[in-house]
């Protein structure tokens, strides 16, 4: 195998342990950001600033120029971190207090790295350009939408990007031809009531009862409102009515998570929040405000793209790499559906379980870890999808 592939790899493991050491959240990805401009650097590879810590790179600028019917490739990685505390115990635990990659953006982020040392090694082997979009705030923060609206899609005719998965055995892929992530939305219901002494409950009306009871009237909106075949999510995961122990307190306030696979649905799983939450309220003598905040669209993937995706995977691992178990689509959300819903592309979920402990336990975990075997497979990938092949194999990997 070829030591400057074998390097690269290695290079991006221990690139990939430092960004973990050292994660920023949503915006606030400065150093990730100078790291990642410090190796385009070192590896002579033009990039320009976008969205703030967002970083744009090119290789083979003027391919299209010189031959117009070709495309001009995307591959994205993003670079944000979260307000998690670590407990994985690893020798590259984050170094910063209450924040930790428990996504694998650190992972994501050396992938991408990893490609951009090959293709550039490899640069005369393009046969048009490539770009690298290493984005900011994907966890809510819209980086995407920002990214676009500075111009990271100009020129662009397909855009691949992908997340690693320890729900799914490890180099197994899902990359479905249509729905591949739900949209998601948040909401606040505040419960406001009358405050008063614990002892006198009949001359207040007590806003944690009526909380309590809109928490569980929401779980109908899925068992009984929603036809069993629609793909959709509504969870209470807050409850503040900070109080003290003889005191009903004024005000209540939930919040949660929606998560469904179009807009229609989001559109009728709103309306019921609200009428159930406003209706649960009046019964209970308080009063309520609903607050619906959404946030990302479903991940669609285009049909040729997707295909492309999960050929180059089975040509290189074999085709019982390609996961048939898991089913589309899973109800996280990702903000790669902004680029998706401009041009074609397509998006890939990769298993990362294998057998590790900190590969099996879920993304935004505590005790999550990225796992570096991944590096190489989708190094590979990408590399292909720019029409340059590597020196991995299947029998070294999978």
């Amino acid at each position: 195998m070829s030591d400057y592939w074998l390097n690269t790899i290695a290079a991006a493991q221990t690139l990939r342990r430092d960004l973990h050491a050292h994660p920023e959240p949503s915006w606030q990805e400065v150093r990730t950001a100078e790291t990642v401009r410090s190796t385009l650097n070192q590896l002579g590879i033009t990039w320009r600033q976008c969205a703030g810590t967002g970083t744009i790179a090119t290789l083979q600028p003027g391919a299209a120029i010189a031959n117009p019917s070709t495309k001009h490739i995307a591959l994205r990685g993003d670079i944000d971190a979260l307000p998690i505390v670590e407990q994985t115990g690893r020798d590259w635990s984050s170094t910063q207090s209450g924040c930790m990659h428990a996504c694998g953006h650190d992972g994501h982020t050396a992938t991408l790295l990893a490609t951009a040392r090959w293709l550039k090694h490899n640069e005369r082997s393009l046969t048009g350009p490539v770009t690298l979009l290493f984005q900011p705030a994907e966890e809510g923060g819209h980086g995407a939408r920002e990214m676009i609206n500075e111009g990271a899609l100009d020129g662009i005719d397909e855009i691949y990007g992908w997340h690693n998965w320890p729900a799914i055995p490890f180099g197994k892929l899902v990359c479905p031809g249509d729905i591949i992530m739900c949209g998601n939305g948040t909401f606040t219901i505040t419960v406001t009531g009358k405050g008063g002494h614990a002892s006198q409950p009949e001359l207040c009306r007590d806003p944690v009862l009526a909380a309590s009871a809109i928490t569980l009237a929401l779980q109908q909106i899925i068992s009984r409102r929603l036809a069993p075949q629609q793909a959709a999510v509504v969870s209470v995961t807050s409850f503040l009515a900070e109080s003290g122990s003889t005191i009903i307190p004024q005000q209540a306030v939930l919040g949660g998570s929606i998560r469904m696979p179009d807009q229609e649905n989001r559109e009728q799983i709103n309306a019921l929040i609200t009428e159930i939450s406003h209706h649960t309220a009046h019964s209970y003598g308080v009063e309520c405000h609903v607050d619906i905040t959404p946030r990302y669209h479903a991940t669609i993937n285009h049909p040729a793209q997707a295909q492309n995706v999960r050929q180059l995977w089975q040509d290189s691992y074999g085709a019982d790499a390609i996961d048939l178990n898991t089913r589309t689509p899973i109800m996280a959300s990702e903000d790669f559906s902004y680029y998706l819903r401009e041009i074609p592309g397509a998006f890939a979920l990769i298993g990362a379980d294998d057998g590790d402990q900190h590969h099996q336990v879920p993304c935004h975990s505590p005790h999550y870890d990225f796992n570096d075997r991944l590096i190489p497979l989708v190094s590979n990938l990408f590399s292909q999808l720019c029409g340059v092949t590597t020196p991995e194999k299947p029998a070294q990997t999978i």
